[in-house]
């Protein structure tokens, strides 16, 4: 589900941080470890949520848009709506799905949030 950076692009990043010679004692190759390690639980939980939190996403934009078609083209096409005024932009189900969608990403880029437990919490009512 991620949109940026993408999976591909994290991963090809991973692999030139692990190719570069590791030198002892370096300040800024001790940050990067820790970043490509970030990157590494970031991929982690996108391989293990990203598929089940897209298609969840995709059954929302179906029911929103009355139309099927993958993530990408339902996205797109709920920007031409709202564009458009063809949604009303409080429209409570438009809502229900933009707060789904932002509390899943945060699941998988963030999950040490300190709110992300209090947005699962709210979603479970």
């Amino acid at each position: 589900m991620t949109s940026h950076p993408t999976a591909a692009e994290l991963s090809e990043a991973v692999a030139a941080f692990e190719a570069e010679p590791v030198l002892p004692g370096d300040v800024r190759q001790a940050f990067l470890a820790r970043v490509t390690d970030n990157a590494r639980a970031t991929l982690a939980r996108e391989a293990e949520h990203g598929a089940r939190l897209e298609a969840e996403a995709v059954e929302r934009l179906t029911a929103l848009l009355g139309q099927a078609g993958d993530f990408a083209a339902l996205n797109a096409r709920l920007c031409e709506a709202l564009r458009d005024g063809a949604i009303d932009p409080l429209d409570p189900a438009l809502l229900a799905h933009l707060r789904a969608t932002a509390v899943g990403q945060i699941a998988i880029d963030q999950p040490g949030y300190g709110g992300l437990a209090a947005l699962l919490a709210a979603e479970a009512y």
